[in-house]
Order: C-alpha cells, then sequence, then structure tokens
C-alpha cells in the first residue's frame, strides 16, 4: 500500500448561510443524493460547509484542485449506516485516479468535522 496524497480543507460556515438558500449554487456544487441527504438533516449549513471542505480535500489530495476535467459536482459525498462519510467513486474520480497515478486500485478515506464556526475535512488517496 502506497499513499499517493493527502488533502485538508477548512471552511468558515458562516460563509454557506446565504450560499445554501440559492438553488443554483447547490445544483451547481452538490450532487443529486447529497442534496436529498441535506433535507433530512437539521443543520444544513454546517452538512453542506463540511461536504465543500471535503470535496476541496480531495481535490487536493489529488494535486489538481478543481480544473477543466473535474468540478465540484463531479465529487460527491455521502454517509454509510453508520455515519461515516465517504466519497462516491464514480466513472470520472476513478478515470482522473488511474490516469494521474497509474494505479488499478485506490482507496479513498475521509475524515470530515465541525465546530461552531468552521467546517473541515481531511482526504487521504490510497493505493493497494
Amino acid at each position: 500500500m502506497k499513499i499517493l496524497g493527502v488533502g485538508v480543507d477548512i471552511t468558515k460556515n458562516q460563509r454557506f448561510n446565504k450560499l445554501i438558500k440559492n438553488k443554483k449554487f447547490l445544483k451547481k456544487t452538490f450532487g443529486k443524493n447529497e442534496i436529498i441527504f441535506s433535507k433530512k438533516t437539521v443543520y444544513k449549513t454546517c452538512f453542506f460547509a463540511k461536504r465543500f471542505a471535503a470535496k476541496e480535500s480531495l481535490s487536493k489530495s489529488l494535486g489538481t484542485g478543481f480544473r477543466n476535467d473535474l468540478h465540484f459536482k463531479d465529487v460527491e459525498v455521502l454517509n454509510d449506516k453508520m455515519g461515516k462519510p465517504y466519497f462516491v467513486k464514480t466513472k470520472k474520480i476513478n478515470d482522473i485516479i488511474k490516469k494521474r497515478f497509474n494505479v488499478k486500485k485506490y482507496d479513498l478515506f475521509l475524515s470530515i468535522s465541525d465546530e461552531k464556526d468552521y467546517s473541515v475535512a481531511f482526504t487521504i488517496l490510497q493505493a493497494f
């Protein structure tokens, strides 16, 4: 196993109070399942801020940031039955990772958290 990249991002939650009221922003930045899942949560600002930070941390772990071939909506963060967050491995993400790192198998590890004013996300990209 080899670590291919790590990424971290922090966002100010207050920034999302206004942004999440903009449907165009939501549709451009978040996937359909993320938007559906957000309706089940009370703390929508933190919900979206954490996912935004997670998307940024993934782009940093790739070493590319968001560029022509990768957009925010291409990255979707969901939670398993126990609440653990994970990245949905889409064909686009698979293709980018395989092309950039020349690996066949990989895993993504994600940790997200928030505390009052800020949300933070940390991503590890590992080949095996």
